[in-house]
């Protein structure tokens, strides 16, 4: 197991946070590193949540998700939401977006989805979310990433230059789908 986890540790990620609200309303969130974009056309994209997170069975019952991909500077959100337990919504800014999930306040970019389907990922859930809204709040800031277990940030010299908001090719892709 600790092979396991240090080879794997070899291999970069982005950090975000995976949020949503409870039917009464309460905001739920958890940190996830294991987020990806899946497919296109449809558009989906999926996080791995653990078993045993209390978190995950609050999202999986919501049905409709926000993943909010954080910025370098926000390493003590990214730790706010890693616990387990107690309200990890204080003195945090958030609005809700189309879906109802909080979109968090200061991250590179928000992506809302409604819960397409779970799949058995051994100890974890493979979460598959159909794209509903994107935007990117931040274009051109580094994103907070997280190698060999703990956190890091790209380069000056390797950032790349901004980029065009995702809006019109999230619409373009959506019109496809739809055709």
């Amino acid at each position: 197991m600790e092979t396991l986890k240090s080879v794997l540790s070899s291999f970069c990620t982005g950090v975000a946070v995976i949020t949503a609200r409870e039917r009464d309303g309460r905001p739920v969130g958890m940190a996830v590193q294991s987020f990806s974009s899946v497919s296109l056309d449809p558009p989906l994209v999926c996080f791995c949540p653990a078993r045993t997170s209390t978190t995950w069975p609050k999202i999986r019952a919501a049905g409709a998700f926000a993943v909010n991909i954080l910025a370098a500077d926000q390493r003590e959100l990214c730790r706010t939401f890693a616990v387990t337990g107690g309200d990890k919504f204080a003195g945090v800014p958030w609005r809700a977006g189309g879906n109802g999930a909080p979109l968090l306040d200061g991250v590179l970019a928000s992506v809302e989805c409604d819960l397409e389907d779970v799949l058995d990922g051994g100890d974890h859930a493979i979460a598959l979310g159909r794209v509903t809204a994107l935007t990117a709040h931040r274009a051109g800031e580094p994103p907070l990433l997280y190698f060999r277990r703990a956190y890091g940030r790209l380069p000056r010299s390797a950032r790349p230059a901004a980029s065009a908001s995702m809006s019109s090719s999230m619409a373009a892709a959506r019109s496809r789908s739809e055709a």
